[in-house]
């Protein structure tokens, strides 16, 4: 059984550096993340230092989220730069019930997870929800190795984004 495992990784990880763009990567990091965790959801919120926030433009259910950096779990994890595992957010002091009412989706559960780049920087937050059983070690170990195994890719188009950012302000001079 774990040889299944970690062979679908290795297909995943072949399927990703396949992917040219955050667009077209993130949605194969979320269906895979899902899919190995059976979290109802997934959003990989990108770090933007420059603007002091969190942003995600794949998060089910809603077309964009953004978050002031130390607002949220999220921004909690950023503080913390550890995994968080909050299986009743609602009685968290750093949970921020207005995206649920905004989207009409109940977080029932959660589990975050920092996303370095390779100079121990944090680049991300993965963050999945609602887990029918909730979520526990395992699922955070899963979770540390996967930011791990994702964040090349992270930052490699994330540098491309922001070199892409570069070009247009010169240009446009």
């Amino acid at each position: 059984m774990k040889e299944q495992k970690y062979a679908q990784l290795a297909d995943f990880g072949r399927k990703l550096l396949n992917q040219k763009s955050l667009i077209d990567g993130l949605p194969l990091i979320s269906e895979y993340a899902k899919e190995v965790i059976k979290a109802d959801r997934c959003s990989i919120f990108i770090y933007d230092s420059a603007q002091n926030e969190l942003w995600t433009t794949l998060s089910d259910g809603i077309e964009k989220i953004i978050v002031d950096s130390t607002k949220g779990i999220v921004g909690q994890t950023l503080k913390e730069k550890k995994p968080l595992v909050v299986n009743d957010p609602y009685s968290n002091e750093h949970f921020l019930p207005d995206v649920d009412k905004e989207s009409g989706y109940t977080t029932h559960n959660l589990i975050t997870a920092p996303i370095f780049n390779s100079k121990r920087q944090i680049i991300g937050i993965l963050e999945l929800l609602n887990k029918e059983s909730g979520f526990d070690s395992d699922d955070m170990k899963f979770m540390i190795f996967f930011a791990h195994y994702v964040s090349g890719f992270l930052e490699l188009t994330t540098l491309y984004l922001e070199e892409d950012k570069r070009k247009k302000r010169v240009w446009h001079r």
